[in-house]
């Protein structure tokens, strides 16, 4: 009987085989799939985020109260005196971030505290000294802007069941934005001598520069009105919209976080590779990946070591070594750093007021010119 190509007959003796292009691989492949861990689930109960909440309402109380006091003390000099005069609360200082930078050159060229602004200096101390000791903390924990944009992005995966992502390389793309806007200020504040920014400071612009930020506010026109609303729309689709993308603040608290010693560090013993701290992360990192997250983009909000189900397996750490593969670290836990950050908040503020530097220096005369036609202060540079 003929037999077919490349099969044997058993009554010659033989074998019966299959060709090699039908033939079983040998290996088996349920051994090639990756066993599947044992969950150690956690016996502790996750804090982070009701201390991270509570941070950040205080920090949003601060700058109500601020706020309050500010438009008071701007209304006492548009009514010319008619309205009750309150103290000028330096702390508005902290929204004029490029005057902070100047008087931050000014400062390390000169040695001498600059007159003008000098709180918004000390602050932008502060975050930068929180960035560099607890990653971007200042982002997920203090910012007002940062916490009104978690719950934006929060309330729009509440209504519409989650959050828009959009494709990768175009991520990465509008991510550097925020650098190269960083980069812009960056490069005309190094273009400028101690003496132009002082001289800045010290024009009818530089001095109202908080009343001019809070009128912008006040006296919103419609373009600014539609620019708002539609980076409001978007961080409810896309999680943290403008600082992911746009926030040059952010983006140099990122570059000074990349200093920091402080880590989310996943031990891969524990880990059951569930991935649900990629997933919790707000700025779409690896965790699940990871050994440690030395990324820019990490705020340290700890969203991921609240979603994390194993044991030990997730942490943000202080790395003490190198062990095997693994990187052995002292665990901070999330009431450290809430002490860290005020720590070095009220520390930093509380020097400034002891020594002198906090408020801003104006008669009360130039005051009375100056606020009530503010509008009218246009930049030195046009």
């Amino acid at each position: 009987m003929a037999t077919q190509p490349g099969i044997h007959s058993e009554g010659a003796g033989r074998v019966l085989q299959m060709p090699p292009r039908y033939a079983e691989p040998a290996t088996d492949r349920s051994a090639a799939k990756k066993p599947k861990k044992k969950l150690i689930k956690r016996t502790d109960v996750d804090r982070s985020q009701q201390i991270r909440r509570v941070v950040q309402f205080a920090f949003i109380a601060i700058n109500i109260w601020v706020g309050i006091q500010f438009y008071m003390w701007v209304r006492h000099y548009e009514t010319a005196g008619a309205t009750r005069l309150v103290e000028r609360p330096a702390g508005v200082e902290g929204w004029l971030p490029i005057a902070a930078l100047m008087n931050l050159k000014f400062f390390v060229l000169t040695g001498t505290v600059p007159a003008l602004h000098p709180a918004g200096m000390f602050l932008l101390i502060a975050f930068l000294g929180m960035s560099v000791l607890l990653r971007k903390s200042f982002c997920s924990w203090l910012c007002p802007i940062g916490t009104l944009s978690e719950y934006l992005w929060k309330f729009g995966r509440r209504i519409f069941k989650r959050n828009f992502q959009i494709w990768r390389w175009l991520d990465i793309g509008l991510r550097s934005l925020k650098y190269v806007l960083f980069g812009l200020f960056v490069y005309v504040i190094a273009s400028m001598t101690p003496r132009a920014i002082e001289e800045f400071l010290a024009s009818p612009y530089g001095i109202i520069a908080d009343v001019k930020m809070m009128n912008f506010f006040r006296f919103m026109g419609t373009t600014a009105a539609v620019t708002v609303l539609v980076l409001v729309v978007l961080s409810i689709f896309i999680q943290n919209f403008w600082c992911r993308y746009l926030c040059p603040y952010g983006a140099m608290l990122g570059l000074g976080a990349l200093f920091s010693p402080t880590r989310i560090t996943r031990d891969p013993e524990p880990c059951i590779d569930c991935a649900k701290c990629a997933k919790a992360c707000p700025s779409r990192l690896p965790v699940d990946q990871l050994i440690q997250i030395k990324s820019a983009e990490c705020t340290a909000c700890l969203e991921c070591v609240a979603a994390c189900p194993a044991d030990g397996a997730l942490h943000l750490a202080l790395p003490t070594g190198v062990v095997n593969l693994g990187v052995k670290s002292r665990k901070v836990q999330p009431w450290a750093v809430a002490a860290g950050i005020a720590i070095i908040f009220f520390g930093l503020v509380g020097y400034a007021k002891v020594a002198g530097h906090w408020n801003t220096d104006v008669p009360h005369e130039i005051y009375m010119q100056l606020v009530p036609s503010a509008e009218e202060a246009s930049h030195p540079g046009l």
